[in-house]
């Protein structure tokens, strides 16, 4: 690099291949820092500097070129070369490519006056501040779209039906908002950016430039309707307010240059910087939250003592503390590390002072259009049931309940999940207050104990659970009458299987109907959707990142934020099914339940219940209710002790075989873990006793199924290990005659070998390979 002639440096800082340029950039620097050989030499510095001017002035048409001049020139100011001839030639030529058509020269243009300003000093912001500001006033005038005419345009899309005033109406609000996404806001984006760098560029002495005229044109910015330019001024508020900032003592000229706190005008228009940052904290865009975290933490960092950041805390201080349970990752992990660097040690002292501002902004964060913002306010309501004191939140309770309700009720299931344990925390906190709202609570918890999302469904049980906890006796009839009535409703559920009475019954015989069904054309072909018999109806289906609505043949997609918005739109007009067996819900109950001694005697009635219930399956969901009964099965068992659990463990032995054996997945771990989990609790050798007086076969399927009993209660000495499997896949392990030596694998952790499968039974699979993983070997 360092051998390359000036030629060859301009040559790469203008190619069309980006690696190249960085290369030359990279070049350049090395170049200018070699005293001894090229700036010591005048001549040299000035061709440069006319080869600099050149390529900023091409008009050959190729963006790279005006781009390389204006990079090149960058370095060349920042290593303190070029004569005022060169920077004010430079400075008039930044300020036309300000109107580049290249987002990439335009914003190189504003280095460029930053690094001006850096070297320079404030004069030349004065010199270009009338046309920076102009260039940003003139953008930001443009005529915006109305938004309520850009959501009535959304509605009509997916109807596919016409406006009142006809298709013209509809034609201009569509044009509108093509304009909005597209070519309407580049310069305004890129002139933001420019005014961003010479602020940078000015450091402190700007501070006497900061006037309302400025602010006003800031402010603008952050109202705009377009989230990049949003983005954009929240970086822009961020290097602004960063002024006042204290530096490293040791920084040559700090003292200086430090803003008398009667001058800094920072903390002068404190109440208005703190007005946009509070509403850009609850931007519905991640984006535009992050771009405000920054601003904030500078913002706050800026202020010279503890008594001027309380100040502002009443405005700011609940969406920073809402925004540590953002679901975006970044937002999220970012607030957390501001929250300790801002208030330390004494948020929750902080959080109680303003307990009444927190209240009121969590509230309204619940009505928010973004369903991950309405998750995020029910985190942080259940966070004040359990982590601020009672009597200084008893006043809210009422409201703050009224707020979950409301998110109890929501279409999205992650906000209908944080609403449901944040009212069992509040319950459980303030349950005389919360007394009154359990006749609308009681059927909220339990649709959710019912729904088909799993997690949801544990959430609802925790809950329940905590009502149960905080009024005894009253509640825990309520919650065993359904408990009861859920699990003896298994026989009535509606039997699949009926249509295949071909099949011989018969346990071994689920996979053939399982087979039978998924096969039938009956159910795949001129199937009939009930839904979209009536004219304006929708059904919708969330995943985790996007809103699919169906009408008629048409497949809607709508990503984040927009998502939430049609849900919102068509409100009224939405029928979301959700329909599930309740008996694995049940399970999670009773073993919620069983955490508490007060319940105990209720849960081991409840037990036979749950072993009947896990005998049918007659219907097609009944693997979902066996994988719950073998996930919870310990935790049961836990909860009532091991003299209970024992005298009805024989009740489920057949429900977990016929799991272990099952070919789905889940199923098959679940069972597996159950019994690795009770060899633990109750000891391998009742364990394996209770199975043999319960079924003698039982014994050597335990043995040879369970792999993971090895890591837990037996020691191998022998050289002869068996993998087999089954005609149904079931594994089998056991001690036989098989050429392969185990004791390779002593003291080696996670090893991993293959062998062939050798069996004398012929209805056995033969000579199929198998892996085997030694977690812990002696």
């Amino acid at each position: 690099m360092a051998d390359k002639s000036v030629s060859d440096i301009l040559d790469l800082l203008c190619s069309h291949v980006k690696l190249e340029r960085d290369r030359g950039l990279q070049a350049l620097e090395g170049k200018l820092k070699d005293t001894s050989n090229f700036t010591s030499d005048i001549q040299q510095v000035e061709d440069l500097q006319n080869s600099l001017i050149e390529l900023v002035t091409s008009t050959d048409g190729a963006w790279e070129t005006r781009h390389g001049g204006l990079t090149g020139s960058k370095t060349f100011i920042l290593n303190n070369l070029g004569s005022d001839d060169f920077c004010e030639t430079l400075r008039k030529k930044a300020l036309k490519l300000m109107h580049d058509d290249e987002a990439r020269v335009r914003i190189a243009s504003g280095e460029v006056l930053g690094a001006l300003c850096s070297m320079k000093g404030t004069g030349v912001f004065v010199a270009c501040c009338d046309e920076i500001l102009k260039n940003v006033g003139e953008n930001l005038e443009r005529r915006l779209p109305d938004p309520e005419e850009v959501a009535e345009g959304l509605v009509h899309k997916l109807t596919g039906s016409e406006k009142e005033t006809g298709e013209e109406k509809y034609k201009k609000t569509d044009a509108a908002q093509i304009f909005h996404d597209t070519a309407g806001w580049k310069h305004l984006e890129t002139s933001m950016r420019c005014l961003q760098s010479v602020i940078e560029g000015c450091g402190r002495a700007f501070n006497e430039y900061i006037t309302q005229d400025l602010l006003d044109l800031i402010f603008q910015a952050l109202n705009h309707t377009n989230r990049f330019v949003r983005e954009t001024g929240y970086q822009l508020c961020a290097s602004l307010v960063s002024l006042g900032r204290k530096q490293d003592e040791s920084s040559e000229g700090t003292e200086s240059v430090m803003i008398d706190v009667k001058e800094n005008a920072i903390l002068k228009h404190g109440d208005q910087f703190s007005d946009y940052l509070k509403k850009g904290l609850s931007d519905n865009w991640s984006q535009v939250r992050l771009a405000a975290s920054v601003a904030t933490r500078q913002f706050f960092q800026t202020l010279p003592n503890k008594e001027s950041r309380e100040r502002f805390f009443p405005k700011v201080l609940p969406a920073m503390c809402l925004n540590r349970y953002y679901v975006a990752e970044g937002v999220r992990i970012y607030s957390q590390q501001s929250w300790k660097m801002i208030v330390g040690t004494e948020g929750k002292h902080l959080v109680e002072k303003y307990i009444t501002e927190t209240v009121e902004f969590y509230i309204s964060q619940t009505k928010a259009d973004n369903h991950a913002v309405r998750e995020a306010a029910c985190a942080c309501i259940a966070e004040l049931g359990t982590k601020v004191s009672q009597d200084s939140l008893r006043s809210h309770v009422s409201e703050l309940l009224q707020a979950l309700v409301f998110c109890f009720k929501d279409d999205s299931w992650p906000v209908r999940d944080a609403a449901c344990v944040a009212c069992g925390n509040f319950v459980l906190c303030f349950p005389q207050e919360c007394s009154s709202s359990m006749d609308e609570l009681y059927p909220l918890f339990f649709e959710n104990l019912s729904d088909s999302i799993p997690s949801v469904r544990q959430g609802a049980a925790v809950s329940l659970s905590n009502v149960v906890k905080a009024y005894g006796e009253t509640a825990l009839n309520i919650v065993i009458k359904r408990v009861t009535e859920g699990l003896q409703g298994i026989e009535r559920q509606e039997a699949t299987t009926e249509k295949y009475t071909g099949v011989e019954k018969g346990p071994a015989t689920f996979g053939v109907i399982k087979r039978l069904r998924d096969n039938d054309m009956e159910l795949h072909t001129n199937r009939q959707v009930p839904l979209f018999a009536k004219k304006n109806y929708y059904c919708a289906i969330w995943t985790d990142c996007e809103l699919v609505v169906l009408r008629y043949h048409k497949v809607y997609r709508f990503f984040g934020i927009f998502g939430s918005l049609v849900l919102k739109l068509l409100k009224g007009k939405l029928i979301i099914e959700n329909s599930f067996p309740h008996s694995p819900s049940c399970v999670d109950l009773v073993a919620e339940l069983s955490t508490n001694p007060k319940a105990h005697k209720e849960v081991t009635t409840l037990m036979p219940l749950v072993a009947e219930a896990a005998h049918y399956k007659h219907y097609t969901q009944h693997l979902h209710l066996l994988e719950t009964v073998c996930t919870q099965l310990p935790v049961i068992a836990k909860g009532v002790g091991k003299n209970q659990f024992k005298r009805h463990f024989e009740l489920f032995i057949d429900s977990i075989f016929y799991s272990l054996k099952s070919d789905n997945a889940l199923t098959s771990t679940a069972a597996s873990e159950c019994l690795s989990q009770l060899s633990s609790l109750l000891g391998p050798s009742i364990l394996r006793g209770r199975i043999e007086m319960h079924n003698p076969r039982g014994q050597r399927v335990i043995d040879c199924s369970n792999i993971r009993l090895i890591i837990l209660c037996t020691r191998f000495n022998s050289d002869n290990i068996r993998l087999m499997y089954s005609e149904d896949n079931f594994h089998v392990f056991a001690p036989a005659n098989i050429n392969i030596h185990p004791r390779s694998a002593i003291g080696r952790q996670n090893y991993r070998f293959q062998f062939p499968l050798i069996v004398e039974n012929s209805t056995w699979r033969r000579n199929r390979c198998c892996s085997f993983v030694y977690s812990s070997y002696i």
